[in-house]
């Protein structure tokens, strides 16, 4: 398969992803637990979170479109699904189940994943790789989000 279908294919997967992640979250943001929850002052506001994951699945598509043209091995098999199932996963560990400090363990590990992915998967497509870098930070950004209302509640 060619870049192009594989980046259709995973801009499907991943979008699907992300809508059975909110699937998942209940109410999620509207829910009365997390309106009131002390947030972190950096908390940017709801727009921001749709407008950033529309971006980042773009740009993950790319990228895997390009790394499974040219690596579709077993490790990049696995580690692309478990980056899916953690990615969707969080949304019903933090939201719908109120787990916080297990929201923060699954962040940490989708962060490994992605570094993973960007140090250990990405040899051949050294420039692509960068596609990855607006979903590890925005990563960071949500583990810090996480992470101030684990401790500040």
């Amino acid at each position: 398969m060619n870049k192009l279908k594989f980046t259709l294919l995973f801009l499907l997967i991943n979008f699907s992803a992300l809508w059975i992640g909110s699937f998942l979250m209940g109410e999620g943001p509207t829910d009365q637990w997390y309106q009131s929850l002390n947030k972190a002052p950096w908390t940017p506001p709801g727009w921001v979170f749709g407008a950033a994951w529309t971006f980042i699945m773009i740009c993950f598509s790319i990228y895997l479109g390009y790394l499974f043209s040219i690596s579709n091995t077993k490790t990049v098999k696995i580690t692309f699904l478990t980056q899916l199932l953690l990615n969707i996963s969080w949304n019903f560990i933090f939201f719908n189940q109120k787990l916080v400090a297990l929201g923060v363990v699954v962040l940490i590990l989708l962060i490994i994943t992605l570094l993973y992915f960007f140090v250990n998967l990405s040899t051949d497509i050294k420039k692509v790789r960068l596609l990855l870098l607006p979903y590890i930070i925005w990563l960071c950004i949500a583990t810090s989000l996480n992470l101030y209302i684990l401790i500040h509640n």
